[in-house]
């Protein structure tokens, strides 16, 4: 994958984390490509959030399309978490495994 590709790849996928979890409470950051808030709970405003995810690329991708497991990348240290909030496992993946019917919504 090209690192526009790659790119691109991340800023959709957090952009639909953001509207599957709408909030502002944790800042998942994947540099130097994007970052986006969400999670329901309390709101950040200054300095650095209390709530955040950090993680390469290539392990969003992974994550976001279900060939990593959240406790994996975490336990691995693929993932910094930090923050009682920065549990992102109940929204990942984000697409459905192989196994799943996909489903539109609208």
């Amino acid at each position: 994958m090209t690192r526009n590709h790659l790119a691109t790849a991340v800023r959709f996928t957090l952009e639909t984390l953001a509207q599957r979890a709408p909030g502002n409470s944790v800042e998942v950051r994947v540099p130097p490509f994007a970052a986006v808030q969400c999670v329901p709970g309390p709101r950040h405003t200054r300095g650095t959030p209390p709530n955040v995810v950090e993680m390469d690329g290539d392990t969003w991708l992974a994550l976001a399309t279900g060939g990593l497991d959240w406790g994996d990348a975490v336990t691995s240290g693929r993932v910094s978490a930090s923050g009682e909030r920065a549990d992102l496992s109940a929204w990942l993946p984000l697409v459905p495994s192989s196994g799943e019917a996909a489903t539109v919504e609208g």
